[in-house]
């Protein structure tokens, strides 16, 4: 099996087991409030960091695109859909460190998208208690923590790009009939 097909194999494999657990636990997350009224404090808070108090959300964070639920549905899936074209497809030597941030970012934008498909709002209930900042889910945190190690995990293999592997270098390197050829 050649380097690139076992990349790709490790890093679909890799993406798929992690999507899968995450969206789990982002759903089963939200299910336990699916009694719950919105706006309702279930829980806490707990330390003075956090609460538990159900939102529907219909927008993105802070209040924009409210009522865009379903156009950010879709914009979340061609995200991820980028995404795992990039990782699986396009960048056969995408780094554990790219492939573990795709990951996450795709099983929250996934996440969110089965709410925003099959309820017409995302289901959010962790409140920050010690800032003013949105409420939020799981999902959100796959979202923002995945493109955080995606974007630090990219910074760094393109400083290593460069260093290509002594019998990758030697088959970039022209050879010396393709040298008598240019001349």
């Amino acid at each position: 099996m050649n380097t690139g097909h076992s990349l790709r194999l490790r890093n679909g494999l890799i993406l798929a087991i992690i999507v899968g657990f995450w969206v789990a636990l982002d759903q089963w997350s939200k299910a336990q409030f699916a009694s719950v009224s919105p706006g309702a404090l279930v829980a806490g808070p707990f330390a003075g960091i956090f609460e538990l108090r159900l939102v529907h959300n219909t927008g993105a964070a802070w209040g924009m695109m409210s009522g865009a639920t379903q156009l950010l549905g879709v914009f979340a899936l061609v995200v991820c859909a980028a995404l795992v074209i990039y990782v699986i497809g396009y960048q056969r030597r995408a780094s554990l460190g790219e492939v573990i941030g795709a990951a996450l970012v795709c099983a929250g934008g996934v996440g969110n998208a089965i709410d925003r498909f099959s309820l017409d709002y995302v289901v959010d209930f962790i409140k920050p208690v010690f800032i003013e900042f949105p409420v939020f889910n799981i999902a959100d945190i796959g979202v923002t923590c995945g493109m955080v190690i995606f974007l630090v995990a990219f910074v760094v293999a393109g400083h290593h790009e460069t260093e290509l592997p002594a019998e990758e270098a030697a088959e970039t390197l022209p050879s010396d009939s393709d040298k008598k050829d240019a001349e």
